[in-house]
């Protein structure tokens, strides 16, 4: 990690689970993180967490609006410099049926927002991210926050069209990783997936399940980040010990 050190971090979905774990752990390795989130109250409270020489500084950002991330990059690029590390970890899973043969459908509102929030603010994030790190002339790496979701659907109908946009964040990873192929680029790329995790987002787990902790997926990714310059994992898959297929 020392190539990181002083460097900027931007990680979305900063304000709890796995992107606050994230957050920390990253400042503590000395890199500047700038959290995004709805809510800039919870990262702010992260900076007591911070025993190592980098920083955690909060920026309102909702990744569904094209605005919202559009302004917000820009403050980041005015204010920090060149965008060295994306985390695109904001996700959000609301449980339901896509249609209403089970008397339990999601709204409209609620089933784009699923997609807004989980495909489309990564992509939005990477173009800004990527921008900043070519005008900059940096290699960075682009690390995006996927699930075992998006390799096959699990049992539970209740993941609708949370599992559509994990098998988008697959896609979009490859895509990207060959458009930057193409043009001899070496920002790298990475799509991390994690089993079940214990965040808000799995409330209704059985506590007896076998489940990550959000420092576990942290982690990961420091050790995809620390690889060499001329070494990329295009995936990486982390479950916890003895976890079924889901």
């Amino acid at each position: 990690m020392d190539r990181w050190v002083g460097k900027t971090a931007v990680v979305t979905g900063a304000s709890s689970g796995i992107g606050a774990a994230l957050s920390v752990e990253l400042a503590n390795a000395g890199v500047n993180v700038v959290g995004l989130a709805r809510r800039t109250a919870p990262i702010d409270a992260l900076k007591s967490q911070v025993k190592g020489v980098g920083s955690i500084t909060a920026r309102q950002c909702d990744v569904s609006s094209a605005g919202g991330v559009a302004a917000a990059f820009q403050w980041i690029e005015d204010s920090f410099g060149c965008v060295h590390i994306l985390i695109n970890n904001a996700g959000v899973l609301l449980q339901g049926g896509i249609t209403d043969v089970g008397n339990d459908m999601l709204s409209e509102e609620d089933v784009l927002s699923v997609i807004d929030i989980n495909l489309k603010g990564p992509i939005l994030c990477a173009r800004h991210a990527i921008a900043s790190m070519r005008s900059n002339d940096f290699d960075g790496h682009v690390v995006n926050i996927n699930s075992i979701a998006g390799h096959y659907v699990p049992w539970s109908s209740k993941f609708n069209v949370y599992t559509s946009t994990k098998y988008g964040i697959t896609g979009f990873t490859a895509s990207l990783l060959n458009e930057l192929s193409d043009h001899n680029n070496k920002i790298k790329v990475t799509s991390v997936s994690p089993g079940l995790v214990r965040t808000a987002m799995a409330t209704g787990a059985e506590d007896h399940v076998p489940a990550l902790r959000p420092k576990d997926v942290a982690d990961a990714v420091l050790y995809v980040l620390s690889t060499p310059p001329t070494v990329n994992i295009n995936e990486l898959t982390i479950t916890p010990v003895t976890e079924r297929r889901l």
